[in-house]
């Protein structure tokens, strides 16, 4: 008995660059409502395109994170370090984390866009100028560059699936390394990397993108007992990863 909402309901047919000339022939019908095709729909938020390049969401993202910077930039002034923190945190880097795992294996061009965001931020936070080096501010903030977040909160979900943590469609989607005779690696604690067909819908996928980054690890943070211990092992690999070059 539920009625069927014409203004909310799409439909979008995830295909390549290639095949997108197909979409405008898609539709699916319920009762005597026609659905046709989009290529953009909205989901919890995040705006999801057919050919799932994410630039729309890292646009809408950036255009949001922009307007909040702006209103913290004009009261910078009467507000401390600390309490100008919290708001970027709270306004700002919120937006750039939320779904951001979706971000995994997008195009430099879009990847660099956030960061041009976070750069900002850590500006204003600092009262750094334009001309200033930018690295030397975002470790001083101990902040992770966008590239690391969005593999951060890809490893974080890899270990609650693993840790029985997550739901069954995530941890199905996972599968431990078992060799079938006696190896040095069988110890390694490493995850199965399923074959890929396609850069753009393969490759970033969960089942494909957490096993390469978990195998890419080192062995004593998968082999963390707890997931604050994991977390925080993880940041400091990062960190150094990034600042130490």
């Amino acid at each position: 008995m539920l009625k069927l909402n014409e203004d909310k309901t799409e439909v979008i047919l995830f295909k390549s660059k290639h095949n997108i000339r197909h979409l405008d022939k898609v539709s699916v019908k319920v009762g005597d409502s026609v659905i046709r095709s989009t290529s953009c729909v909205r989901n919890l938020g995040t705006l999801l395109e057919s050919n799932m390049d994410m630039e729309k969401q890292v646009n809408a993202v950036c255009r949001s994170s922009y307007a909040q910077l702006r209103c913290i930039g004009h009261i910078r002034k009467y507000l401390s370090n600390d309490a100008t923190k919290s708001l970027v945190n709270c306004l700002v880097t919120s937006r750039m984390d939320y779904c951001n795992a979706m971000l995994n294996g997008i195009p430099n061009t879009l990847l660099h866009k956030l960061q041009r965001v976070q750069n900002t931020a850590a500006r204003i936070i600092t009262r750094t100028s334009r001309c200033s080096h930018i690295t030397p501010v975002l470790k001083e903030l101990h902040w992770l560059p966008l590239k690391y977040r969005v593999q951060y909160k890809t490893l974080t979900f890899t270990y609650k699936a693993l840790h029985e943590q997550s739901p069954d469609y995530i941890r199905d989607m996972l599968k431990v390394y078992k060799p079938s005779r006696t190896l040095r690696s069988q110890d390694s604690l490493s995850l199965v990397v399923p074959n890929a067909r396609t850069v753009m819908f393969g490759n970033r996928s969960f089942a494909y993108a957490a096993p390469a980054l978990w195998n890419a690890l080192p062995i004593h943070i998968k082999s963390a007992t707890s997931l604050v211990t994991f977390k925080s092992l993880l940041k400091t690999h990062f960190f150094l990863l990034h600042y130490s070059d």
